[in-house]
């Protein structure tokens, strides 16, 4: 068990905060009752030093967040430790070193977890006993705490181990490009036009009924966030794709929708009804931008997305690589189908090793 501190005046831990170029962090937070994260607990290791800082004390934490963002961040999975910190305090690092990207950068699986890195790295097992705990609780157990604590105990020596292994395959400039792609602000940031896209069940939906979809979503999304409710609260993803599916014309209809509470159908029928409506009779998925659809790839779009897959895995196998750590395949249908040529394998090293490659067999 880590030795820490439980800090509830973050100013206080500044300078030691600003003395080591990098320092670990990871946090914890609570969202199943909300839109947005609330940001509970920020674990920071600094040197040998491990602080535990309470975000709810209610003291002022602007210098602190100022101090920490201008030091290198060393996270594990970065993205959602990221997203709550700049949807809670608007701030990111400097700079950023995911050991997740790292790991996977020298052939390890792309979604590893921390607790299996840590095994691997140091031989040593972290218990996952309050990964469901309720952090907003005050005080905070001991307990919770001593669980946090280990969440940062190992991140400043895996990122020593694995910049050093990068090093030693040319690879550590990868690290920091693919880390820094986490500290893009339209990551962090909820735009209605695509929450289509978190709706499985709509995702083979074309036409009029793609475009409900997509209004709706969109609908739902800007409500959640308004209210900061969970989008499920509002309206359950299986009953908005029925309702797009079935196009309800009337208040009526829209009550039969089974999983429709019928005083949830009375509140939003008008506003379902008009969505409905709009995405009925917008023409193409151009005249209504809350469409996001991903189209379905025809027959020669097909060969060239297989010779792109091949091609990569082709790549990674070459490099002791898993192939999503190049591209993904979602990644390579967005560029094949789309036409989205933003996309990663198109910059930095990616570029230079397969990019040119795959931009020729489109």
């Amino acid at each position: 068990m880590p030795s820490y501190t439980y800090v509830d005046q973050p100013a206080r831990i500044i300078p030691a905060i600003e003395t080591p170029d990098s320092i670990g962090v990871d946090t914890e937070f609570m969202r199943e009752k909300t839109f947005y994260a609330e940001l509970c607990l920020l674990q920071v290791s600094a040197g040998d030093d491990i602080f535990c800082v309470d975000p709810l004390g209610g003291h002022d934490m602007a210098a602190f967040w100022q101090s920490l963002s201008a030091r290198t961040w060393v996270v594990h999975s970065a993205r959602q430790d990221i997203e709550v910190i700049y949807q809670t305090a608007g701030t990111m690092p400097q700079q950023l070193f995911d050991t997740q990207i790292a790991a996977a950068l020298l052939g390890y699986q792309p979604q590893l977890g921390y607790a299996a890195l840590v095994e691997d790295l140091f031989d040593v097992s972290l218990p996952k006993a309050h990964t469901r705990a309720n952090w907003a609780k005050r005080p905070i157990p001991d307990k919770f705490l001593d669980y946090a604590a280990e969440d940062v105990e190992y991140l400043l020596p895996a990122q020593q181990l694995l910049a050093e292994r990068l090093a030693e395959k040319g690879r550590y400039d990868w690290a920091l490009a693919d880390s820094a792609l986490m500290l893009d602000p339209a990551l962090h940031t909820n735009d209605p036009a695509t929450a289509v896209l978190r709706v499985k069940a709509a995702k083979n939906f074309r036409g009029a009924r793609r475009r409900v979809a997509a209004r709706l979503a969109a609908w739902r999304e800007t409500a959640a966030m308004q209210r900061n409710l969970p989008r499920q609260w509002i309206i359950r993803d299986n009953v908005l794709a029925d309702i797009a599916y079935r196009m309800p014309a009337s208040s009526g209809a829209l009550a039969e929708i089974d999983g429709l509470p019928p005083k949830t159908a009375r509140l939003i029928a008008a506003d379902i009804l008009k969505e409905i409506e709009l995405g009925q009779t917008a023409q193409s998925a151009e005249e209504d931008p809350a469409a996001g659809c991903t189209s379905v790839p025809d027959e020669q779009q097909k060969s060239v997305l297989q010779r792109m897959q091949k091609l990569v895995a082709e790549c990674a196998g070459d490099l002791g690589l898993a192939a999503e750590t190049i591209a993904s395949r979602k990644e390579l249908a967005a560029v094949v189908v789309d036409g989205r040529r933003e996309s990663r394998v198109f910059s930095g090293w990616r570029q230079e090793l397969v990019g040119e490659q795959l931009a020729a067999l489109l």
